[in-house]
């Protein structure tokens, strides 16, 4: 039997008698072998298509309104049924079913399926019978009552159900009025009327001996005599049957809440994949850009470089020279928003201590501030350190605290704290288990809507207006901590301020090997015709690259630093060179190439030339383990200095 997904495992286990399918826009019901034996329907029709007003002949004819209107609420786009109704099988025997279900709607938001289960209770109704039956028995009170009198003449167990020192006549006022419902009466006052067919009802009371509270029933016969009636009855205790039923009221309230709170996490869960699949798409698509824009940079760089030192000296050229450089270098910026979105950004990994890092910048970040904005400092100087870049790690500080400032147009408070913490494996969230420094930058300005707050680290989403900012800061610092092997939480309340938390691993812990070290800085020294830094010697080196712009500029540049460059479009084209040119000093290639990659030839070509220095040229961060012993990092877009750099660090 096949028990829908929406109904829970409790439900299921208690023993279901019978699953449905009904396609309401055909008006057809699938059901399941059990479900067809029950109704009496064929069982060898039991996969087939009935149509659905067999579901109701089967209802007992009492029953049949009420579960008529409880599926007419799905019919108008109601979720969850929950009903307990008579069913009349074939032979005649009548069972008790609970009907669980739940209402799907379609792709125009109209109900479209209703599924759903049954549960055969018939044995709990019973008992339940057979308890009220138990209860009542050796606990019946009689009564009878002639219509006009003050008085009722009643027995000794009336008495005793009621808390009522015994008599055989009471007054009808004393009787109703241990009741808790001042309206209701037990039995009817001095020419009151009386309703035949509201004769069995159930009263809550208060016993005057012992002050408790009791369900006390009613159940009797009026009679005429003369002019008026005769009323006769019986009273018994029904407070543990009502106790009872309170429990069971409780349990299947629980069995909602909880179906109600698995199908919750179900959809908070998908929500939470179809975001990671969505950031994860967006980040390998923005890895993908910055990489082709880097190159284009590469290319745009070089060319002025090399441009800005051939031409004639002239004020009005070198000022159009320089303000496209400008351009290039805050793309260049650009694409590093990006790639550290992506998680690419090339990064220099050491030990941090946040206490000496912060309050190094304090000054900087209350300049950047201005007198409008105060600065507070939460920073324990007994934090242990952590593993990540400190410049980038300033840079992000440094964009938090500008975010807070821009959201508090007015004026306002900035808190920069940090605290430590250990994840334990069972905590939700995307760190892994162990310990923890989380960095928070705290403002009291506008704060964030649920809707603004879930997009806030998407790239290129901004609230500043447009040319107030490129949408990718936090976005970079988004990626700047997963690329360190923490994360980064955004808390927000509209009119509350916004908390942004940098959680970055304790070093004692974190994996040096995740992330790439850039290449030191070197100091520039004087060299050829004005040109940075001193080769001292003309180098034999062997140049790939796969988008031949790239590989044209980078030549040039090799070529104006007094080298003497050969060429090569591929893995396979630079290894040909070097099995047939002996005295190669040097190769440079970039990472992504199709076929071989620059590690690939890197491992390739020192398998013949263990000595061979290499330069791996690329705007991506990641490498092989174990590559950056022997290989010196170049990262795009590159000038003509930072190569120079590059060679003198591979040539020792």
């Amino acid at each position: 039997m096949i028990v829908p997904d929406h109904l829970g495992p409790n439900l299921a286990a208690s023993g279901a008698s019978g699953t449905w399918d009904w396609d309401i826009a055909a008006d057809t019901l699938r059901v399941d072998a059990r479900f067809a034996e029950l109704y009496g329907i064929d069982p060898r029709d039991a996969a087939g298509i009935l149509p659905t007003d067999l579901f109701f002949k089967a209802v007992h004819p009492a029953d049949r309104a009420r579960v008529r209107i409880a599926v007419a609420g799905i019919l108008a786009g109601a979720e969850l049924f929950s009903k307990e109704f008579r069913v009349v099988a074939p032979g005649g025997a009548t069972f008790w079913m609970h009907a669980r279900g739940q209402g799907h709607l379609d792709e125009n938001d109209q109900p479209g399926r209703f599924t759903g289960l049954l549960v055969d209770v018939t044995e709990r109704k019973r008992t339940e019978e057979r308890l009220r039956v138990a209860q009542s028995a050796g606990g019946i009170g009689t009564f009878e009552y002639m219509d006009g009198y003050a008085t009722a003449t009643v027995s000794a167990e009336f008495c005793r159900l009621l808390g009522l020192h015994p008599a055989s006549v009471l007054p009808i006022q004393t009787i109703n009025s241990i009741l808790l419902d001042a309206d209701a009466r037990l039995i009817p006052g001095l020419g009151e009327s009386i309703d035949p067919d509201g004769l069995d009802a159930e009263f809550r009371i208060v016993r005057p001996d012992d002050g408790r509270q009791r369900w006390i029933a009613r159940r009797g016969e009026v009679f005429p005599e003369g002019s008026g009636f005769r009323m006769v009855g019986v009273i018994y205790d029904v407070s543990s049957s009502k106790q009872q039923e309170a429990e069971l009221r409780e349990l299947n309230n629980t069995l909602e809440s909880r179906v109600e709170q698995e199908v919750a996490t179900r959809r908070r869960a998908e929500e939470a994949l179809r975001q990671a699949q969505k950031m994860e798409a967006i980040g390998q698509l923005t890895g993908g850009i910055a990489h082709d824009f880097n190159n284009l940079l590469m290319a745009i760089m070089s060319s002025l470089n090399l441009l800005q030192k051939r031409i004639a000296p002239d004020p009005g050229t070198a000022r159009l020279i320089d303000n496209a450089l400008q351009g290039a270098r805050r793309g260049a910026a650009l694409t590093q928003r990006m790639l550290a979105f992506a998680r690419r950004q090339d990064l220099t990994t050491e030990r941090v201590h946040l206490f000496d890092l912060v309050y190094g910048m304090r000054e900087l970040v209350e300049r950047t501030l201005g007198p409008s904005w105060s600065l507070a400092l939460s920073i324990p100087s007994s934090l242990p350190a952590v593993m990540g870049d400190a410049n980038q790690l300033e840079m992000a500080l440094l964009n938090l605290a500008v975010n807070a400032r821009d959201a508090m147009p007015e004026g306002g408070a900035v808190t920069i704290a940090a605290v430590c913490r250990t994840v334990n494996d069972a905590e939700p969230g995307d760190l892994i288990a162990g310990p923890y420094i989380g960095l928070s930058v705290a403002d009291t300005g506008e704060g964030m809507d649920a809707e603004t707050l879930a997009r806030a680290t998407e790239p290129f989403f901004t609230t500043k207006g447009v040319g107030k900012g490129t949408g990718l800061g936090l976005s970079m610092i988004h990626g700047l901590a997963k690329q360190l092997g923490g994360g980064f939480v955004l808390e927000s309340q509209p009119r509350q301020g916004t908390t942004a938390t940098l959680w970055l691993p304790v070093a004692d812990v974190a994996a040096e090997s995740s992330v790439v070290p850039a290449m030191p800085a070197m100091e520039p020294t004087t060299g050829r015709s004005g040109t940075p830094g001193d080769v001292r010697r003309s180098l034999k080196i062997v140049a790939v690259d796969d988008d031949g712009l790239i590989l044209m500029n980078t030549s040039a540049m090799l070529e104006d630093l007094g080298h003497r460059v050969l060429e090569a479009y591929s893995g396979q084209g630079a290894l040909a060179i070097l099995e047939r040119e002996a005295d190669v000093d040097l190769l440079i290639t970039d990472q992504a190439m199709p076929q071989m990659t620059g590690t690939q030839l890197a491992d390739i070509a020192s398998e013949t030339r263990p000595a061979l220095p290499i330069i791996l040229a690329s705007g991506y961060a990641e490498l092989p383990d174990g590559a950056q012993s022997r290989i010196v990092r170049l990262g795009k877009p590159f000038d003509q200095m930072m190569l120079e750099r590059a060679i003198e660090q591979a040539m020792g």
